[in-house]
């Protein structure tokens, strides 16, 4: 599977969607591409906890009934294989975001894959999910917890299985990594289980804010030199790394980003830049921190002649593992983040913010 492009994984995100006409679902082939391993024994896993069925789903276009354990199951949601994963059950079909691995597992997940048939693996092009390859593989739940789903493309999806959309309490792509993985519990009859694994990485970043007290009311925020200046938004999983971790976000930021996860600023506006760290997913460390440094505006700030900035490759597993930002992916992030935060917020300019080790 080629990696995705930088430009292609915000594209996907930015863009707006297309529909597949409903006559599409009905012309769904019954033969999965040659690309697919994944079997009805591939969203099999542990099973749920008795009486747990029928389970209801309340979503942004309404609410969605469970009515058994699934058995195979269809992530659309961009991120949301790895809460499927970490409870027990592997999809047969998972979206590919970014990263191209096997499967669309990272490698934070793949000892939870076992043994079973790798799913087929399904793209985002920023033309909505693709249809007809989803009926193929005959899902009985499909997930888009973490997704833009459109009305019409859910009532396309729903034709051939119960569909699990966005909360509508959130923006599109804005679901925390905790309700995220306790949605995709309860549609698996493991709610449970899904709490159990929120706690245990809610402990992850408890015990990291109490190591590092500086993290405790410092601002942060966290950017991408894409197609200029694009800043995440509170409601995006990447900004919520950081005030998961203390850290305060800019006050005017989700005033500046409107209701989107995110959004490009003019250098009018590179004061929201300024703060105690800035976390910056890049697609090279070396070549954009010169770029990001030949600009006066930006170089003037004093969190660049602090030395306070946080680069992250975003090609990198690392960097692949900060976007998506899951249940199972976040403790990988917090292994590599929080020492480059510590270096960043320790008040000493000349601390260097070296880059992890793998």
């Amino acid at each position: 599977m080629p990696r995705a492009t930088r430009a292609s994984r915000l594209t996907g995100l930015l863009a707006s969607v297309s529909l597949l006409s409903a006559a599409a679902v009905g012309c769904g082939s019954s033969d999965p591409d040659s690309d697919s391993g994944a079997s009805s024994s591939g969203g099999s896993g542990s099973s749920a906890a008795e009486g747990a069925f029928p389970v209801t789903l309340d979503h942004k276009y309404g609410s969605t009934t469970v009515k058994s354990e699934p058995k195979r199951i269809v992530t659309v949601g961009l991120t949301d294989q790895d809460a499927v994963l970490a409870l027990g059950k592997v999809p047969v079909g998972t979206t590919e975001w970014l990263g191209g691995y096997k499967g669309a597992i990272g490698p934070w997940a793949e000892d939870k894959a076992g043994g079973a048939d790798t799913p087929t693996v399904l793209k985002d092009t920023g033309t909505g999910p693709q249809v007809e390859k989803i009926a193929s593989l005959k899902p009985d739940l499909i997930l888009a917890v973490y997704s833009g789903l459109t009305k019409s493309q859910y009532d396309n999806l729903s034709k051939f299985a119960p569909v699990v959309a966005q909360p509508k309490e959130f923006n599109d792509y804005g679901v925390p990594w905790q309700q995220q993985t306790e949605e995709i519990g309860k549609a698996l009859g493991k709610e449970t289980d899904a709490k159990k694994l929120v706690s245990d990485v809610e402990e992850k970043f408890t015990e990291a804010k109490e190591a590092n007290p500086a993290f405790a009311g410092a601002s942060g925020l966290i950017a991408t030199p894409y197609d200029g200046t694009f800043v995440f938004g509170s409601q995006d999983p990447r900004s919520r790394l950081l005030s998961n971790l203390g850290f305060a976000l800019p006050k005017d930021l989700d005033k500046v980003i409107g209701d989107k996860f995110g959004a490009n600023i003019s250098k009018e506006r590179f004061d929201l830049l300024d703060q105690d760290v800035d976390v910056w997913i890049v697609p090279d460390t070396t070549k954009a921190v010169t770029k990001l440094h030949s600009d006066k505006v930006y170089a003037d700030l004093n969190v660049v002649k602090q030395g306070r900035e946080v680069f992250v490759k975003e090609s990198s597993d690392y960097g692949n593992a900060v976007s998506l930002s899951t249940v199972l992916s976040i403790p990988y992030v917090l292994d590599r983040l929080v020492p480059q935060l510590a270096a960043a917020v320790d008040g000493k300019p000349g601390t260097k913010v070296e880059q992890p080790a793998s």
